[in-house]
């Protein structure tokens, strides 16, 4: 896989959530490059997705709606996770401190060869097994 950056879940989630204009714009803007095979994710990403859209999203997506949008959310290139990925996470918990699914995300970039991460979760400047980490939103 050689998507050259790695879409975190709170870039997609602003994607869909109107409550924050601006931010949904920037991450539009993402996502499309995403469906476009640009920025990768994982299936850790589109899960946490669907579990924000459907329980933290007010309101709440309807599954129906969310089915349709996952849909079109398909062409996304996603780095496939495996042991490896969670052993590496764990690596990344232990090197840098990181909560075990930010761990994830940043074996899962490691893993699909990304060369930046973008999230708003994370402390933008450091680099985590070599990759940087950028808030699209600052």
């Amino acid at each position: 896989m050689s998507a050259l950056e790695f879409l975190d879940t709170n870039v997609l989630v602003y994607a869909y959530d109107p409550s924050e204009r601006r931010k949904q714009q920037i991450a539009q803007s993402l996502v499309r490059k995403a469906v476009a095979g640009e920025i990768a994710a994982s299936s850790q990403v589109i899960a946490e997705f669907a579990a924000t859209l459907l329980h933290k999203l007010t309101p709440p997506a309807s599954p129906e709606s969310l089915i349709a949008l996952l849909d079109a959310l398909g062409p996304i290139k996603l780095v496939p996770l495996d042991g490896d990925v969670v052993l590496r996470a764990v690596q990344a918990r232990a090197q840098y401190g990181l909560h075990f699914y930010d761990g994830m995300i940043v074996a899962a970039a490691e893993r699909g060869g990304c060369q930046k991460i973008w999230s708003e979760d994370f402390n933008a400047g450091p680099n985590y097994f070599g990759i940087p980490v950028e808030n699209p939103f600052s």
